[in-house]
């Protein structure tokens, strides 16, 4: 979930099929851009799976030599975490929206699409965690301020995401978001069992391992563990709720 304050900054929510992505920019033309590329690239991506289905239900890795960039884009970032591509497909699609945005001269570009985010910006970005029945969701928030970014969050308690694991909440911070939410996935299937404490320190073994993830929040069993560069966290109050879309 994305907290804009800034009144300089255009938002839209955009629904397409399954996609619901909020949209932030500084230009319209921007926005326009981003939907366009969510739009075209989930239609590449559906002719692709038409034609491999094998790439929309394996649970590993899928090596993709011919296919359109988001499906190649997915499977280097599932390989990096060791999932099926599926799990990228969310960050993704992000990532290749918010490159549009940047090349029709946006200095903020920001899109969430289902708790996925991707982010490049002159200004800090705040994004809030969204945990389920967590006593944390929409409680604490992190404020973005080195770009770009990319955020993602997996649970295996309150996502309908395939999820082998039981955190509340799996928050991954890389160098773009369908890294992230590779990641993210890959650690929520890690984080489970009784030795809670060992649990968390598997996953943050596991996200710190792979080249581009600079930080990772996990929330299991009402422990919380924490490690590399995590972003300034920030309280979320009732006034953020109401700027979110």
């Amino acid at each position: 979930m994305v907290l804009v304050k800034s009144k300089n900054l255009f938002k839209q929510v955009f629904e397409f099929k399954e996609t619901r992505c909020t949209i932030i920019a500084d230009n319209e033309s921007a926005i326009k851009a981003a939907i366009s590329s969510i739009k075209s690239n989930r239609k590449r991506l559906e002719r692709y799976i038409r034609k491999y289905p094998k790439f929309l239900y394996s649970l590993e890795p899928v090596h993709v030599d011919k296919g359109p960039k988001i499906a190649k884009l997915m499977a280097e970032a599932s390989e990096k975490a060791d999932v099926g591509p599926m799990a990228a497909v969310a960050g993704v699609l992000a990532d290749l929206a918010v490159e549009k945005m940047v090349l029709k001269g946006a200095e903020v570009a920001v899109v969430e699409n289902g708790g996925e985010a991707y982010a490049v910006s002159n200004m800090p970005i705040d994004v809030a965690l969204l945990a389920g029945d967590s006593p944390l969701s929409k409680q604490i928030g992190f404020r973005l301020e080195n770009f770009p970014v990319g955020v993602a969050t997996s649970s295996g308690v309150f996502s309908h995401a395939l999820s082998f694991g039981d955190a509340e909440a799996v928050t991954v911070f890389a160098e773009n978001a369908g890294l992230a939410d590779a990641v993210a996935t890959a650690v929520g299937n890690l984080v489970r069992g009784d030795d809670y404490r060992g649990a968390i320190e598997r996953g943050i073994d596991k996200a710190l391992s792979i080249k581009g993830v600079s930080g990772v929040l996990i929330l299991y069993k009402g422990m919380v563990g924490k490690a590399g560069q995590i972003p300034r966290m920030i309280k979320v109050n009732a006034a953020d709720e109401a700027s979110k879309e």
